[in-house]
């Protein structure tokens, strides 16, 4: 058996061809149970670099197509993604943010410096009017990010009011002055962000008594009832959750974590587009250890909430990396290449695994910030790899998820961490329609997937792949489609038994008939 399999190898090698490399799969297509929720495919749009100013928002007089002052091509791509839910207007513009700069008349709103990201002069023009009318025409929630650093109590609490009473009362009436008469419907509210750092340096203790506070009064207005949030947990720092579960855990509806794929914070990060291939690797191993942070936060929570009423708000995460040469360093602009993807998509499926306590996520940034969905310069758009993950994936949301079980090869990846070959999640939406994702993080030799189906008789499967000639491929405004989605016909269903040629560094989604 091992001359043979060496023979293959030596063929495999002779002819110029790619190694072949088996994984098995068993999917219990009878055994779902626990819904993934839509909200994991949240998105996130802070006041940094172009994200909001000349990426979601131009202004009704721009030359540059626009619906309502929207961009016409991102609306229409963040349209086509079903965006469930988007968090603003931070990150840490939201704790020196002041809402009543961002309402009335654009011409007569004050600006500010914005001090977190480069210094940039804002100008207010994209406030909260603006925010709500896009969540609206998107049809996606809000979630509003509350300034607790550098804001009050009576400041939050009068947002509140201002976006969600419906009666006479004084910001009610300042907003129907302002030309909304219907209050929004706002659902989630962040009280803070990041508190332990940029949000106000905090200690768990203290915020935990400042949350209780600002979180007594923000109340509900005429049925729009407030999903509240309080400022969560850096990475691994499992004191702040436990300290807030014990605290103040009775009076939040979620608790907020980020976790960020990145090098250090410290010094270089390193490039999104040059790397070798030990450092993606690494990456993809250090994405994939967010799966052990889930583990140790949520065990804090199942501790001090078994009957899990607090929910887990993976409010940013993503890659990070030196923003790209000529830029503004501060406005975190930054390429994304098929390597990011691999970030997404392996996130991606270790999220759909513990969704009975993680009821949200929201990458970090939705247009040109970070790993984002969408470039833009001047009038032109691209869609990153990242995004058309995203597009595939899109058929997890609020679907059933399946229990698996993979086997298949790893590899030793550095700092002492291992990375399977192949990730995989599946779902079952509410038409019965059952959905496969698979990744194959090789670099250089294809998987043959066997997977056997249980408690479904599908017989034929079609799907999508995303791939590209290398791992460091990206898309550019000149060549806007080098890494795109294309159709797989690489599945056969035969007896129960489903076997998938899944090229080297390549991503499929399957869906069975």
């Amino acid at each position: 058996m091992k001359r043979l399999l060496l023979g293959s190898l030596m063929l495999a090698v002779s002819l110029g061809l790619p190694a072949q490399k088996t994984t098995t799969i068993t999917l219990h297509a009878d055994q779902g149970g626990q819904t993934i929720p839509k909200e994991i495919y949240g998105q996130f749009a802070e006041h940094l670099g172009s994200c909001i100013y000349g990426g979601l928002w131009v202004g009704e007089d721009s030359p540059i197509p626009n619906i309502k002052g929207y961009r016409t091509d991102v609306f229409n791509a963040l349209k086509d993604l079903q965006v469930p839910v988007m968090r603003w207007p931070g990150g840490c513009f939201a704790d020196e943010y002041h809402w009543r700069d961002g309402i009335g008349p654009r011409k007569e709103r004050p600006k500010m410096v914005n001090n977190n990201w480069g210094g940039t002069i804002e100008d207010n023009s994209f406030g909260t009017h603006e925010f709500l009318n896009l969540c609206e025409m998107l049809g996606c929630e809000p979630y509003i990010s509350g300034n607790v650093g550098s804001g009050t109590v009576e400041e939050l609490a009068k947002w509140v009011e201002y976006m969600t009473s419906e009666g006479d009362s004084p910001m009610a009436r300042l907003r129907r002055q302002n030309g909304r008469d219907k209050a929004w419907k706002v659902k989630y509210l962040g009280i803070g962000n990041e508190s332990w750092g940029c949000g106000g340096s905090m200690r768990p203790e203290y915020y935990s008594d400042l949350y209780r506070r600002y979180s007594t009064y923000c109340r509900n207005y005429d049925g729009n009832a407030l999903y509240k949030i309080a400022s969560g947990a850096s990475d691994y720092d499992y004191n702040w959750t436990r300290v807030l579960m014990e605290r103040a855990g009775g009076m939040m509806n979620g608790l907020s974590l980020h976790y960020y794929t990145v090098t250090g914070w410290t010094g270089s990060k390193g490039s999104a587009t040059k790397f070798n291939d030990e450092d993606y690797y690494w990456t993809l191993g250090k994405c994939r250890e967010i799966e052990d942070v889930l583990k140790k936060h949520i065990a804090i929570m199942d501790s001090k909430d078994p009957q899990k009423r607090v929910a887990l708000i993976l409010d940013e995460w993503g890659t990070w990396w030196d923003s790209e040469p000529g830029t503004i360093p501060g406005h975190l602009y930054q390429q994304n290449t098929l390597r990011d993807a691999f970030v997404a998509s392996l996130s991606l499926d270790i999220f759909h695994k513990y969704t009975e306590r993680l009821k949200m996520a929201n990458i970090a940034q939705v247009v040109n910030v970070l790993q984002s969905m969408i470039l833009t310069n001047g009038d032109k758009m691209v869609l990153t790899p990242t995004y058309y993950v995203f597009k595939m994936y899109k058929v997890h949301q609020n679907a059933t998820f399946l229990p698996l079980q993979l086997q298949c090869d790893t590899i030793d990846v550095r700092d002492n961490r291992r990375l399977p070959l192949v990730s995989a999640t599946a779902s079952k939406d509410k038409e019965g329609k059952i959905h496969i994702s698979l990744s194959n993080t090789d670099l250089k030799d294809r998987q043959t997937v066997t997977i056997r189906l249980q408690g479904t008789n599908a017989g034929k499967v079609k799907g999508e792949i995303l791939t590209a000639d290398k791992i460091s491929d990206y898309n550019t405004f000149e060549q806007p489609d080098k890494v795109k989605l294309a159709d797989f016909d690489g599945a056969k269903i035969k007896n129960g038994v489903m076997t998938v040629k899944l090229p080297a560094k390549s991503i499929v989604t399957l869906e069975l008939q």
